[in-house]
């Protein structure tokens, strides 16, 4: 992956430049198993970086892409889509594929969302997913973006739903419009296919989910084609659940998961 510069400060409203918690992270197992993690809507790296690095430890392969419009600026988020987020991941999916001959894909929200996309794309190549508090639907009030974008460029942060104290996910104090209008698209192309997902899936859901509706991780249970399909309810954690008190149990279920289906 291309190196990134690290700045000073949060938010960072100038340039392009990568701010040093949006630092794209892989490592190089000992084994032929690798696991490919995907960051939320407004998010990096950041999120997903203990979750990775415990999978690494455990002798995996990991990679853990910034997408495409995030960690920089929300300016640049502003003028990004699906379609960038989406090659970001195939990309990143494809590195790891040709060094390891399973890979798993695991993602948070927005990257929960990829990860499918990925299994309905590639259905012959992803071994399996670990998905967390997967963003197919919104909130009622999103039905307005579409219009409210062209009225209105940005609204406050959705970032940080975390109940751990003094955890931030060091999302963007702006969000804008059109690029939540992109993402309600990609859900739609997602949400399109879901029964063209055939691989193994460990789902993890925040019993209290103050971002994502409980119908999301709902509609992904009962439309995919898989067998082999876990859920686990989080009872101590809001939406970024890598990063609050149910951390541990995602880290344990994650290995468990893998290293029953790396064999297959």
């Amino acid at each position: 992956m291309a190196t990134s510069r690290p700045i000073a400060g949060w938010p960072y409203d100038g340039g392009m430049q990568v701010h040093d918690f949006a630092e794209p992270f892989r490592a190089d197992g000992s084994g032929d198993v690798g696991v490919l993690f995907l960051h939320g809507f407004t998010a990096t790296p950041w999120t997903l970086r203990e979750w990775a690095g415990r999978t690494a430890e455990a002798g995996y392969r990991v990679a853990v892409p910034r997408l495409p419009g995030h960690g920089t600026s929300w300016r640049e988020l502003e003028i990004t889509d699906g379609r960038d987020w989406y090659a970001a991941a195939e990309r990143a999916f494809l590195d790891l594929r040709a060094q390891c001959d399973r890979v798993f894909v695991a993602g948070l929200s927005m990257g929960a969302a990829l990860a499918l996309q990925l299994a309905e794309r590639r259905p012959d190549e992803v071994a399996g997913l670990v998905l967390v508090n997967p963003a197919l639907l919104g909130n009622r009030r999103l039905a307005l973006v579409p219009l409210a974008k062209h009225l209105i460029r940005t609204t406050n942060s959705i970032g940080s739903g975390i109940n751990k104290p003094d955890v931030t996910e060091h999302s963007y104090p702006r969000t804008p419009l059109k690029a939540v209008h992109a993402m309600m698209r990609l859900w739609a192309q997602v949400r399109s296919r879901l029964d063209l997902v055939y691989c193994p899936i460990l789902l993890f859901r925040s019993q209290r989910d103050r971002v994502v509706p409980v119908s999301s991780a709902e509609l992904v249970l009962r439309q995919v084609s898989s067998e082999q399909i876990s859920e686990v309810v989080l009872p101590d954690s809001d939406h970024v659940a890598p990063l609050d008190n149910d951390a541990d149990l995602i880290v344990s279920g994650t290995l468990d998961f893998v290293a029953g289906n790396s064999a297959q």
